[in-house]
């Protein structure tokens, strides 16, 4: 049987296109999650596996709608070969139930694993550059030296709400309790 995934990540976002695709490539049954794929848990993947049995094809319109990461691409090829179930990506024309099709599905992975390994390693590079330089990395802080003395005043004094320090700071909760931390080494809360 052929068996169609598609998601979305937010409402505003159709799944018609990606439905029709799968609707024309000859799915009996659609399951469709509408989350961020960098979510692990998505309903619509949980029913798709209590569903999908050996031999059927699990067919989604492209590779990054089933995983957001090389690994859990890979996890999925994994669990799926395990199963003897095939899966067919219409947008990259791939389809593990043939040879030829394993074979791209892997070396697809590999470039992806490459091009991510690439990336860490100038990334890397330059911050390593930029340390020489006595750059360092990372974003700004958002309050200078004598403000961040005053959050960590206020936090102590517990004459203030949370929401007024962030109120009167304009920062969030979270940069409160990083600066608490950072400025006197025992962890806000």
């Amino acid at each position: 049987m052929l068996i169609g995934y598609a998601r979305v990540s937010t409402v505003e976002q159709n799944l018609a296109l990606q439905q029709d695709a799968l609707q024309q490539a000859g799915c009996q049954k659609i399951i469709s999650d509408t989350i961020s794929g960098t979510r692990s848990e998505r309903p619509g993947l949980t029913r798709l596996k209590e569903q999908l049995r050996e031999g059927d094809t699990l067919v989604i319109w492209r590779l990054d709608r089933l995983g957001r990461s090389l690994q859990d691409l890979i996890n999925w090829a994994q669990y799926l070969e395990a199963n003897g179930i095939a899966l067919k990506s219409l947008q990259e024309a791939i389809d593990t139930s043939t040879p030829a099709g394993k074979l791209v599905f892997h070396m697809f992975g590999a470039l992806a694993e490459f091009e991510r390994n690439l990336i860490k390693e100038r990334t890397e590079a330059g911050l390593a550059a930029a340390r020489a330089r006595g750059r360092k990395g990372g974003r700004p802080r958002s309050l200078g030296k004598d403000k961040r003395k005053l959050v960590v005043q206020l936090y102590n004094s517990k004459a203030h709400t949370l929401k007024q320090i962030q109120d009167l700071m304009n920062i969030s909760k979270q940069t409160i309790y990083n600066i608490v931390e950072e400025e006197t080494g025992r962890a806000a809360g």
